[in-house]
């Protein structure tokens, strides 16, 4: 048997209870009514794959414009380095690293080239002129020549 309602739980007939005023106007129920629905497929022109193709080939072709001819040859040779570390590893994985001194050796010296050379294309970009404004571009290619050897020379020792 269901308990009975007390006369304190019952709403008093005093105090009226009103529902909050509400208007609305044509615009509103239109931006409410549109912003709940879902859009469909049909209705979009471009496909995702379309607007990436389209991305990425204006991304290329404002880099091909845009980019001096220095700094895309620094690229190419950045693309071998991390081509070339990428073998090394993919060797070591598959052949062994028996000699793990010749492969430390190696791929350290796959790395530091790769950095040396991503810090001489930010110093000699043009777009970074001014937060390195003492350094020209011969001296960035002279202080890259002068790391390289150095990181050479220790990969070479650390070989034995």
């Amino acid at each position: 048997m269901a308990p009975k309602k007390s006369a304190a739980a019952a709403p008093s007939p005093a105090v009226p209870v009103q529902a909050p005023a509400t208007t609305t106007t044509p615009s509103t129920a239109a931006t409410t009514s549109s912003s709940s629905s879902v859009p469909s497929k049909s209705g979009n022109p471009k496909s995702v794959p379309a607007v990436l193709q389209h991305t990425i080939v204006s991304v290329i072709s404002q880099y091909q414009k845009k980019t001096p001819q220095r700094t895309k040859l620094i690229d190419v040779f950045l693309a071998f380095l991390a081509v070339v570390g990428a073998l090394q590893f993919v060797y070591c994985i598959l052949a062994g690293n028996y000699p793990f001194n010749a492969f430390l050796s190696g791929f350290s010296a796959t790395v530091g080239q790769f950095v040396l050379t991503v810090s001489l294309r930010i110093q000699t970009n043009e777009a970074n002129k001014s937060e390195f404004p003492s350094v020209s571009p011969e001296r960035s290619f002279a202080d890259y020549v002068v790391g390289s050897l150095i990181l050479h020379f220790f990969c070479i020792n650390f070989i034995n």
